[in-house]
């Protein structure tokens, strides 16, 4: 199986948290690798209007097994980091969003089993303008199977 992630209402292409003293530039958003924090799969503008990321997968019953799917089985989740891309091109993450695999309703996961897709859609910033981060939940996420 994919899983399509695509985001929108991209943050731009730099932010302060709250609590920042310098703000961070040049961020680009990527899919985090599994036990490797600073691979990150396809990095993207941050102030891309749509972003895509496609992942593969397989699904042995109710669990997803992947080199990008990260957690314990009923606890799975892909990441999505965002970083400050320096003069020299190397990423340095500073924020990421957790998006729960466990969330997805198990129909829509067998669907899009069957399918061959799952879609995940969400915006990408937060409600203070900033990279969206922390646990992202429905109705923030929306999870469909599509072909």
């Amino acid at each position: 199986m994919l899983i399509r992630i695509v985001g929108t209402q991209l943050p731009g292409s730099s932010c302060r948290p709250a609590g920042i003293d310098t703000p961070y530039s040049n961020i680009h958003v990527g899919v985090q690798r599994k036990n490797r924090p600073q691979e990150l799969l396809d990095l993207q503008r941050g102030d891309s209007e749509t972003v895509t990321w496609t992942v593969e997968c397989t699904v042995d019953a109710a669990d997803v097994h992947g080199p990008y799917i990260q957690g314990r089985p009923g606890e799975r989740f892909l990441y999505l980091s965002w970083a400050a891309i320096d003069d020299t091109g190397t990423p340095s993450m500073f924020r990421r969003a957790k998006l729960m695999l466990a969330d997805v309703p198990a129909e829509t996961l067998a669907a899009a089993a069957e399918s061959g897709v799952l879609e995940a859609r969400l915006g990408l910033t937060d409600a203070t303008g900033n990279p969206l981060c922390a646990r992202v939940k429905p109705p923030m996420i929306r999870w469909t199977a599509t072909s």
